[in-house]
């Protein structure tokens, strides 16, 4: 797959413009090697991007050079969701590397319709090491065979292509259908008979009345 780029001679404000005229600045590094500041088209690299993703080689193509690399980060305006910045790493084809590769859900899970269970994706990248061609795109996880509450699909259940060797524990849960939560019963309030209360009060104020026209007689006696 290859996506032409060039060396990019705009720096500081000048990216600016260079964005507003259709280019995504980038950097080219790898192991042992000068960085390149490069210039994308936004357009050309989205349909490669979409096709590759970050685990799948792309030939750069700078003037008659052909630079194998993989996309290793991307830089996003935080409003507008928009690329601002790619940062893509060479690789050597004869040299294995490490690098994550996502996971792509597919199917409906029957346990989740029949007993209302929840699926629970847990991850949602594994990390792997193989030769950059062998990289896949992505690992496909069906999860239509959850057909029981509590049931889980693990790093073990992915299909592996040959020469890739997946770095994550095989029994590492990537999703699992988990018991409907239920609701805690609120217990209904027992009504209160403010009668006795109100009578206890009543006759408690008649007696502090008593009290008082008794001391206050008595001080009238004196």
């Amino acid at each position: 797959m290859d996506l032409t780029v060039k060396e990019r001679e705009k720096f500081g404000k000048g990216i600016v413009s260079l964005r507003r005229e259709g280019f995504i600045p980038a950097e080219l590094y790898g192991h042992g090697l000068k960085n390149i500041h490069l210039s994308v088209s936004r357009k050309d690299f989205e349909k490669v991007f979409g096709e590759a993703g970050e685990s799948t080689v792309i030939n750069l193509l700078i003037g008659e050079e052909k630079r194998p690399a993989l996309v290793h980060d991307i830089q996003k305006d935080f409003l507008t969701n928009e690329i601002i910045h790619i940062d893509f790493y060479q690789v050597r084809m004869d040299e294995k590397i490490k690098t994550h590769v996502p996971i792509e859900f597919t199917g409906d899970a029957p346990a989740v319709k029949e007993f209302g269970g929840v699926l629970n994706k847990t991850i949602s990248e594994v990390e792997v090491e193989a030769l950059p061609a062998d990289l896949p795109r992505q690992f496909e996880v069906d999860v239509s065979g959850l057909k029981e509450l509590n049931q889980s699909f693990y790093v073990g259940d992915l299909k592996v292509p040959a020469g890739v060797e997946i770095l994550v524990d095989p029994k590492t849960v990537i999703a699992t259908v988990t018991p409907p939560v239920e609701e805690e019963k609120v217990e209904e309030a027992v009504p209160v008979d403010v009668t006795a209360v109100k009578v206890e009060a009543e006759e408690k104020a008649a007696e502090r009345a008593k009290e008082k026209e008794s001391s206050e007689g008595g001080e009238e006696k004196k």
